[in-house]
């Protein structure tokens, strides 16, 4: 059994948006997983441990959660002919990614998609990009497009094949719901979640327009991008969508920050946060963005008027809830998927919740994914925190504190 502890902890986000943050000092890891959260069974597990991570007063955050994103192959991008860009998300915080369909394949032809092509992608991307940790982040992908034409026996490939997601995005809504309905319900069926292009047309062109008389009958699992991916809903459609559904409502970097705002207070004003969850969009025409989740958080915090907890609570729990994920979270018995941050010399906060409220960037020390540390010492995407985490001691007569080099 591999046993990792995590102590000297300032402060604790939970990942719950219900109780975002914790009075936590020290956590123990067995086996990739949180084992306790209590000091004393911390304590008892010191003697058997293997390491240890001296927090140095910083925050201990889950892993990101990236509900928004455009895999192709591997880690490459043909939007931006770049290689590497899940690694350099890694060292933005974030730890999974749920792909909102394999669109951007060279020659891929929007307006002759049929069922058997999408369906063959589908289960292909799964079989390759969807089947490696790319950098060791969890990547969910092998996302259907769903066109008209699908029959109940691609839906059975599908699942057969592992795939846990589809999307509506070049779907052509119109008078007849029938077949729509039956995808959500064949979808629904197998376990697969359904996610929804919102608002104006996508970078393609291609895409139907969608807003809540689309949405109020088809009722997905996740509206994407509601404010924008980039053109947003109209600002009535946003309003009847937080005020007549109840399914999830995703905001992505992508976006238009004035209805991202008017969203997150509508949201907010209704008691109904736990709806909202992030992704990037990304990458496509707006980048390669490896500090997107950060900056999504950050705005809802110093602009939309959330807290600290709550932001950071939209970006892991929430969005990792919204697509099935047991990730997003740092209870007893879920990954330990975890950031280790603190706060930057010349920030405005001296903490990270400070820093995080007023806008600016956390510094990033450490990456786990399971336990694992894949980014240890100093992020390649943040400047260093004032005060970084580092490895220290441990095993039976060892000091806690005491620095190993």
């Amino acid at each position: 059994m591999s046993r990792l502890i995590i102590e000297n902890i300032g402060e604790f986000f939970t990942g719950d948006i219900a109780a975002p943050t914790a009075a936590l000092t020290s956590l123990l890891i067995e086996d990739g997983r949180i084992a306790a959260l209590d000091p004393a069974a911390v304590e008892a597990a010191r003697p058997t441990c293997e390491r240890v991570i001296d927090a140095a007063g910083g925050a201990v955050l889950p892993g990101l959660v990236d509900g928004h994103v455009h895999p192709v192959l591997g880690e490459w991008t043909p939007t931006q002919d770049a290689i590497g860009w899940i690694g350099n998300y890694l060292h933005g915080g974030t730890t999974s990614m749920v792909s909102a369909g394999e669109l951007h394949i060279p020659g891929l032809d929007y307006g002759n998609l049929s069922a058997e092509l999408v369906t063959s992608i589908a289960i292909v991307t799964s079989a390759t990009t969807g089947r490696v940790r790319w950098s060791g982040v969890k990547l969910s992908a092998g996302t259907v497009l769903l066109v008209p034409g699908m029959e109940e026996a691609h839906f059975d490939r599908l699942a057969a094949a592992g795939v846990r997601f589809a999307k509506f995005l070049f779907y052509p809504f119109g008078e007849d719901r029938t077949e729509a309905l039956r995808y959500v319900a064949q979808c629904h069926a197998r376990g697969i979640r359904v996610k929804v292009h919102t608002g104006g047309v996508s970078r393609s062109g291609a895409s139907a327009v969608c807003g809540y008389d689309t949405l109020s009958w088809l009722q997905p699992d996740v509206a994407a991008h509601v404010s924008g991916g980039p053109i947003p809903m109209s600002d009535v459609d946003i309003e009847q969508v937080v005020a007549r559904t109840g399914f999830a409502l995703e905001v992505c970097t992508s976006g238009n920050y004035r209805s991202t705002a008017l969203l997150v207070r509508l949201l907010r004003e209704k008691g109904e946060l736990h709806r909202l969850t992030l992704g990037t969009d990304t990458p496509g025409g707006t980048g390669v963005i490896p500090r997107g989740m950060l900056r999504n958080l950050l705005y809802l915090a110093s602009i939309c008027e959330l807290t600290p907890g709550q932001a950071i609570a939209v970006g892991t729990g929430n969005t990792a809830a919204a697509h099935g994920l047991d990730v997003g979270r740092l209870e007893v018995g879920r990954p330990a998927d975890i950031v280790i941050c603190g706060s930057i010399t010349g920030s405005a906060g001296t903490t990270v919740a400070d820093a995080v409220a007023h806008g600016d960037l956390p510094g990033i020390s450490h990456v786990l994914v399971d336990g694992v540390d894949l980014v240890s010492g100093r992020s390649g995407q943040t400047p260093p925190p004032a005060r970084p985490a580092f490895f220290s001691c441990c095993g039976a007569g060892a000091p806690s504190r005491f620095r190993c080099d």
